[in-house]
């Protein structure tokens, strides 16, 4: 019969029987879930195949490049556009046309260029002028002046009908605008002449130069919005660019300090954990007394107006919650509400006394096991290096998947009288098909890239593969970690006396055997959760699709089902963490590791809440703490406030750029560092948990938890 547990009325298996032969994590292992191993591995293998493909069809310079209207690269080596990397619109108002986002193409001639004008011109008052000389620059390779008339000149679009001050802007030409008393300008001026000596408004070109940005024409598409804003950012970024290589040695120190403080922070908590907990406690008391107490001086002062005794319901709805306030009731409830709560919190803490007492030895004993094994702080290098090479193979994938299509051209008439107007064309024969007779003027020009490649039809399957087997892996690194570090403080723990007992290289050891016996389980138990993450992600792609949607009804089950998945998701999060704990200690297969977990929480749920809580807690307050002071400190040092140091400041455009990065980057590493203690503490419990089901006390089965555990639960071994 089960013994009895903190959920006597409910019945999660048989405690766990004392094995004779058990001396911490088993050594004697065989394989486990070898089929999904299996699977694993062929996933492996065909993802290297993908990569391989993506980089056989792929061309990378779609995307490092822009493409002029013949598709050729700009600034491309060994070409002739070598020394033009910047692309020129000639007629950018032709861009506010609504074929931008119907044939998804500026409908303009592109051409590769040296560099942006930097003045106003058109061709009707240049070509008879000294200004020639620099405008022809901006014409198409070979034309000859004279050698049409204006008017097929303009036409055929053999030189931009005008050019007005630019500058370069990923790697295109975008007008520079300006502002002059809050007024948009060009080069100063409000308005221009076009190529047919109208007056423009800058208004019109800078919607013409938003339309050209986010006209997806090539893979760098997105909606920029305003080219000026963008320009200016532009600027910001070089400022704060010049400030990270002007302050970055201050930013590594303040790294540095933070890492040192997160270690001390967790090495100190064996003695000072207790005193936090407490100290928290206590100050959520004081915090919802005083919250009482403010309560009833306004329910006191309050009532003595008669025109504050009116009932709420007696208000009604009101949208502004201030009016709520100018009534005794309202306090009134409040005081009653946090009276409830405090004396709820203090029931609590009545029966969970001894509980809490033993979350907090777990957390110092946690504190002593990192202390004795500090090699596991350094594992998480491990775990970003594997990450880092997943991260750039499936990025690297990504860009060659998407450069792998062909170039489509599309006919781009002179009007839009013409029947062949977005057709697909091949410049090659262009000039010879019966468009340029029906249609003068019209061009074959570069329109996307896509439609036409070996196996495009499958290139999106292909990137949800690529995208699926990237959260496979980035799950099963994680897991690897956790199952590591799980092993190498179960060797802790079932160490009878430590530090003497305590295995040789309990990290690396763990590590082998997680490697070489249970990369099947661990695959097992990554592979429900990447399932899980990629529904997750088509519901949130789903979302975004139907944002503007009217239907009610199918926004509201997709909302259930991204809160449903959330859920799930997390869940799973917990009992695999739990399970690979398992699988390390016992090496058993991921479902009886999952179903032993389960089952061991279940029986002791009281003590898993609290300690989940308390733990969850006083790590936040430690990556806070840490974060906050190493902020503090680098605000001071930045503000020139630390005497001794003011000369050492670097000169910077924005101090809070090194401020935020330091404060940023703390909290990083913190949570790097207290993510270790988490998975200590977490692995440390569950070995408590079988230790005082499985153990007597006796000589042959005596406790293996600290002393502070014993004395907490008032057991202890028989001497």
């Amino acid at each position: 019969m089960a013994r009895k547990t903190d959920t006597p009325f409910l019945y999660y298996g048989e405690p766990r029987k004392f094995d004779p032969n058990f001396r911490g994590p088993v050594q004697k292992r065989s394989c486990t879930d070898v089929v999904c191993c299996v699977i694993f591995v062929i996933v492996i293998l065909g993802y290297i195949a993908l990569g391989t493909v993506a980089w056989i069809h792929g061309d990378p310079r779609k995307i490092v490049y822009p493409t002029d209207s013949q598709g050729q690269f700009c600034g491309q080596q060994n070409t002739s556009n070598a020394n033009k990397a910047i692309l020129l619109y000639f007629n950018m108002l032709k861009c506010a046309n609504p074929a931008v986002l119907i044939n998804l193409q500026c409908p303009t001639t592109q051409l590769c260029v040296s560099k942006c004008p930097d003045r106003f011109a058109t061709f009707l008052d240049a070509r008879n002028t000294p200004t020639w000389e620099y405008y022809k620059q901006f014409c198409k390779q070979g034309f000859v002046l004279g050698s049409k008339t204006d008017i097929e000149v303009l036409r055929d679009e053999d030189c931009p009908s005008m050019i007005v001050p630019s500058r370069p802007f990923l790697q295109r030409c975008f007008p520079d605008f300006g502002s002059r008393d809050g007024v948009l300008t060009i080069g100063n001026q409000t308005v221009f002449k076009d190529g047919d000596n109208k007056e423009r408004s800058v208004n019109d070109l800078k919607e013409a130069a938003k339309d050209a940005s986010s006209a997806p024409t090539e893979l760098w598409t997105d909606n920029m919005g305003s080219i000026a804003s963008l320009l200016n950012a532009k600027e910001v970024g070089m400022k704060i660019f010049e400030d990270y290589a002007n302050s970055w040695k201050w930013i590594f120190i303040g790294l540095v300090i933070s890492m040192v403080v997160s270690l001390l922070f967790i090495l100190l908590l064996r003695y000072i954990a207790g005193i936090i907990v407490w100290l928290i406690i206590c100050c959520v008391i004081i915090a919802v007394g005083y919250g009482i107490w403010h309560c009833y001086w306004e329910y006191s002062a309050l009532s003595m107006k008669p025109d504050a005794n009116i009932t709420i319901a007696d208000i009604g709805f009101q949208t502004d919650l201030r009016v709520y306030l100018q009534h005794s009731q309202t306090w009134l409830i409040f005081m009653i509400s946090l009276s409830v709560v405090e004396v709820i919190i203090v029931i609590i803490l009545i029966f969970l006394r001894s509980r809490l007492s033993i979350a907090i030895a777990l957390l110092k004993e946690g504190s002593k096991a990192i202390s004795y094994i500090m090699s596991t702080l350094f594992y998480p290098l491990i775990t970003f290096f594997l990450l880092a090479i997943c991260i750039a193979y499936a990025t690297v994938t990504a860009v060659f998947l998407a450069s792998s299509s062909d170039a489509v051209y599309k006919v781009t008439p002179v009007d839009d009288q013409c029947i062949y107007a977005n057709h697909t064309c091949k410049p090659e024969t262009f000039s010879q098909s019966n468009i340029t007779k029906l249609c003068p003027g019209s061009q074959c020009m570069f329109a996307f890239y896509g439609g036409e490649s070996v196996y495009h039809s499958h290139i999106l399957v292909l990137h949800l593969c690529n995208l699926f087997v990237f959260l496979w892996l980035i799950n099963f690194i994680l897991a690897l970690g956790q199952c590591t570090l799980a092993g190498a403080f179960a060797s802790y723990y079932w160490a009878l006396k430590k530090p003497v007992d305590i295995p040789a290289c309990p990290l690396y050891s763990s590590f082998s055997r997680a490697i070489r016996y249970h990369t099947g389980s661990l695959a097992f138990g990554s592979l429900i959760l990447a399932l899980v993450q990629m529904i997750r992600i088509v519901l949130e792609y789903l979302d975004h699709k139907l944002r503007g949607s009217q239907n009610a009804v199918a926004r509201f089950l997709l909302c259930c089902l991204k809160g449903c998945f959330w859920c799930m998701e997390h869940f799973i999060k917990f009992m695999n963490r739990n399970a690979y704990i398992m699988i390390a200690i016992y090496g058993k297969n991921f479902c009886s590791s999952s179903k032993e977990a389960f089952f061991l929480l279940m029986r002791n749920v009281v003590r898993v809440a609290v300690l989940d809580k308390v733990t969850d807690f006083l790590l936040f307050l430690g990556k806070l703490l840490v974060s906050g002071g190493v902020g503090v400190l680098a605000f001071f040092f930045f503000s020139q406030k630390i005497p001794g140091l003011q000369e050492e400041v670097p000169i910077l455009n924005y101090s809070w750029v090194p401020l935020v990065t330091v404060i940023f980057g703390s909290y990083m590493i913190a949570n790097g560092f207290f993510n270790i203690y988490a998975m200590c503490v977490d692995t440390l419990f569950l070995c408590f948990l079988w230790d005082l089901e499985v153990n007597d006390g006796s000589h042959g089965r005596p406790f293996y938890m600290s002393k502070a555990l014993k004395k907490i639960l008032k057991k202890g071994n028989v001497s």
